[in-house]
């Protein structure tokens, strides 16, 4: 079953060009670059030209020659220097949506050889609120995620929480400031930890004897002290409880919340490997190991601390080696500010050095930060870092503002529900519909307008399309007829699905799925304003309309998805 267009003329053109003697490796088309004049182009003939010694548009003409005579192609032409233009029969395409629109995956492929893929896109910290930075790092990393299993691919994704750095020492050090000893640890709560962590912060800013005070701590921690350990475990526990509601709102799915805590074996491992070949050597008390500089300056990685407690890299380069030794990984990928694109670096060279990941592919995908209206880092009114926490509510708020009381129709749990997909679709289309590595600007006046490129715009698309279906219950879907140019443009941006999907795959970047899902909205607008259901020519042509509605509503639903997005089976607003 043709399930592709391109696909489909590509085994055509292979045929071709096996009969003609020409490489086939060079039978590929794609989109047009002018739409005005073909569906497809083939600019093998320029390829070929040197290779087979002969003018580009003498081969070009000749694979032109035969695809004339496929009953599948309209009209073949060949311009400039050698360009095959190709442009496909109506049946052709119709005969193409009919079969995706009754395959479950609506034609999208899988991968070939599909890997275990190790994600770490969470970092929070203990004591720490979810900021803004956290926002991108959850939402880039959650669509990703559903993108590789979507094509084929295990993936195991670990938020990797802070718990096992100076701030666990501070955090400790602050409360025996407080209250004398650690016996009143197991009491507080999340707010009452984070205030702690506040406090020590400017403590150990201003005191360089409360500093030092806080990295003793951490090595005993990290030592196994039982007083220490005891404390930590309900610091930690308090926090990651509190982190959970954050990424449960945004739907960011973890596999596994393990720490740095949970490396701190692998750790001592990575320091006798290191040891054992020659790699590491001391340096005013710290153990390191030196990388090669080329290019630019690289500094040592720090495996031991001066103080006997581990760096933050080797807890990360342990990591490597637990994902590896436990979970079999073919590929780690990180999503992480992209701030951390040198760290990253010296990470993945010592594990490279060490030799504790062969054959695994180790990607840093680094974003840029979430900007105010004034370019830089979104904030509170009070000039603080914003808190995800306090985002979801302004978003809420914003939303909230548009939606019509409550009647018996839509109470107000539903309208309140719906409030919340709308508000976490919008923040979450605001950031993916941008270049990850890009920062963008989150304007609140703007984000969750039903016009435009934003999450209400396709949300409400969506709803739309179940409207006009619910419409037109009584009409049966059919095959696709191509009865005008509106039918035929929807119909050939619906084929080019699977391509886009698997560019948003191999390049692991969720943008291409917002600018496709936006540009299909509106080419789905274009068609219905010209093409109607209830009114059309015939009954046959009905049916090709409902059936083509139907297939956009549920690729606009599937790609929401991916970008983790919800889509309301109805879209409330005030007349």
């Amino acid at each position: 079953m043709d399930l592709s267009i391109e696909k489909t003329i590509n085994q055509k053109l292979h045929t071709i060009f096996q009969e003609l003697n020409l490489d086939p490796k060079f039978a590929v088309v794609k989109v047009s670059d002018r739409p005005d004049l073909s569906d497809l182009q083939c600019n093998g003939a320029l390829a070929l030209a040197k290779q087979e010694k002969k003018n580009p548009r003498e081969i070009a003409q000749a694979i032109a020659s035969r695809l004339e005579q496929d009953a599948d192609i309209e009209k073949v032409s060949v311009d400039g220097p050698g360009f095959i233009n190709i442009s496909l029969t109506d049946s052709f395409i119709g005969r193409i949506i009919d079969n995706l629109s009754a395959d479950d995956r609506k034609g999208c492929e899988k991968v070939a050889s599909p890997k275990k893929i190790v994600m770490d896109f969470g970092g929070p910290n203990v004591a720490k609120s979810l900021h803004v930075g956290h926002l991108r790092s959850a939402v880039i990393g959650e669509s990703i995620r559903r993108i590789e299993t979507f094509v084929g691919n295990e993936v195991i994704s670990d938020v990797h929480f802070g718990d096992w750095g100076t701030p666990m020492g501070m955090i400790l050090a602050e409360i025996i400031n407080q209250d004398g000893n650690l016996s009143k640890a197991e009491s507080y709560n999340i707010e009452e930890i984070s205030a702690f962590y506040k406090k020590a912060n400017i403590r150990c800013k201003e005191d360089e004897t409360a500093k030092e005070t806080a990295r003793v701590i951490t090595a005993e921690l990290q030592n196994g002290n039982p007083e220490y350990r005891k404390a930590w475990q309900h610091l930690r526990k308090v926090s990651i409880d509190a982190v959970k509601k954050n990424y449960d709102e945004l739907e960011a799915h973890f596999d596994l919340w393990l720490g740095e805590s949970d490396a701190h074996q692998a750790s001592s491992d990575i320091v006798k490997i290191a040891a054992d070949k020659g790699l590491s050597e001391i340096d005013d008390g710290a153990t390191i190991i030196r990388l090669e500089e080329t290019n630019k300056p690289k500094p040592p990685v720090i495996l031991v601390k001066s103080d006997g407690g581990f760096a933050y890299q080797v807890t990360d380069i342990a990591t490597i080696k637990m994902r590896v030794d436990d979970l079999n990984a073919d590929e780690i990928i990180y999503v992480v500010d992209k701030r951390q694109s040198l760290h990253f670096e010296q990470v993945f060279e010592v594990a490279q050095k060490l030799g504790i990941a062969p054959n695994v592919n180790l990607l840093h995908i680094g974003f840029g930060t979430v900007n105010g209206a004034d370019g830089k880092p979104f904030k509170t009114r009070d000039g603080g870092v914003m808190n995800l926490e306090d985002l979801i509510k302004l978003s809420k708020d914003k939303v909230r503002e548009s939606m019509p009381e409550p009647d018996k129709q839509y109470n107000a749990a539903y309208i309140e529900n719906l409030v919340s997909e709308i508000a976490i679709g919008a923040i979450k289309f605001q950031d993916l519909k941008n270049n990850i590595a890009s920062g963008y600007v989150f304007d609140l006046e703007d984000f969750a307008k039903f016009e435009g490129k934003t999450g209400p715009y396709i949300q409400y698309a969506i709803a739309r399309i179940n409207s006009i279906i619910r419409k037109a219950e009584n009409i049966k879907s059919g095959n696709v007829i191509i009865t005008n140019p509106e039918e035929r443009t929807l119909a050939l941006k619906i084929a080019q699905l699977n391509n886009t999907v698997m560019r948003a795959h191999e390049s692991k970047e969720p943008s291409i799925l917002s600018d496709y899902v936006y540009t299909l909205a509106q080419t789905f607008s274009t068609f219905y304003n010209v093409s109607s259901i209830m009114n059309a020519e015939s009954p046959e042509i009905a049916a090709s309309r409902l059936r083509l509605a139907t297939l956009v509503r549920d690729i606009l639903a599937m790609l929401l998805n991916l970008l983790g997005i919800k889509s309301p089976e109805v879209m409330l607003k005030k007349a």
